[in-house]
């Protein structure tokens, strides 16, 4: 007789995409922190990135929870609409354990390059940092492929599209004098540009075609 398995719900819900459950456990993340601030208003300095903290061996775990916390509704809104198209496709190009490593790497090289490069008593927290990562590797991995950036409506080819929003947010630092983590940004994207030229150097064939395929 042919063997008969049972598949449980909760193996299926294993099944979801990585993208998902990040995007998941940032929104889980950020209503508990709204709850828990309700009674204990300095929550936010628990799990916000403090370079001045961290330099002087407190709060490292900030280095993480950082990556999960977001200023306001918008500020959330914004990087999980990001996540959900960037991620969700890296993804499917990459794989999902590759795509969790570069997701983490990059947020965490965002963390420390804010630390070593920003103002040491402005705390920080978002996502960006994990996702200009993923935007790095896009840039490289199919950097062709027409891609639409905030309110433009013409596409152009994603490799500018990440320079275009990175040159927008440094202008609104430097002109608005908006708190922006530009440096955090910029650790992430290192990351996620210097993988990708490692898999097109190990890859030539493959990332090739994968850049020939989007470029359409």
């Amino acid at each position: 007789m042919p063997e008969i398995r049972q598949e449980f719900p909760s193996m299926r819900i294993l099944r979801f995409p990585a993208t998902f459950w990040l995007i998941a456990i940032n929104v889980l993340f950020f209503l508990i922190a709204i709850v828990i601030s309700l009674f204990y208003p300095n929550f936010i300095d628990v799990v916000a990135l403090k370079p001045s903290d961290v330099m002087h061996g407190k709060n490292l775990w900030t280095i993480l929870t950082s990556m999960f916390m977001h200023a306001g509704v918008f500020h959330l809104f914004a990087n999980m609409i990001s996540l959900m198209f960037l991620g969700s496709f890296l993804e499917k190009i990459v794989g999902k354990k590759r795509f969790l490593w570069i997701y983490f790497i990059s947020g965490i090289m965002g963390s420390v390059f804010y630390i070593l490069f920003s103002n040491p008593n402005i705390p920080a927290v978002g996502a960006s940092g994990a996702i200009f990562g993923i935007a790095g590797m896009l840039a490289v991995l199919t950097p062709k492929m027409p891609v639409y950036i905030m309110f433009i409506p013409i596409a152009m080819p994603m490799w500018f599209g990440v320079i275009l929003i990175m040159g927008v947010l440094w202008l609104l630092t430097i002109s608005a004098g908006l708190p922006i983590g530009n440096t955090a940004h910029f650790g992430g994207l290192i990351v996620g540009l210097g993988y990708a030229a490692y898999l097109r150097h190990k890859h030539p064939h493959k990332t090739q075609m994968i850049s020939n395929h989007f470029s359409r």
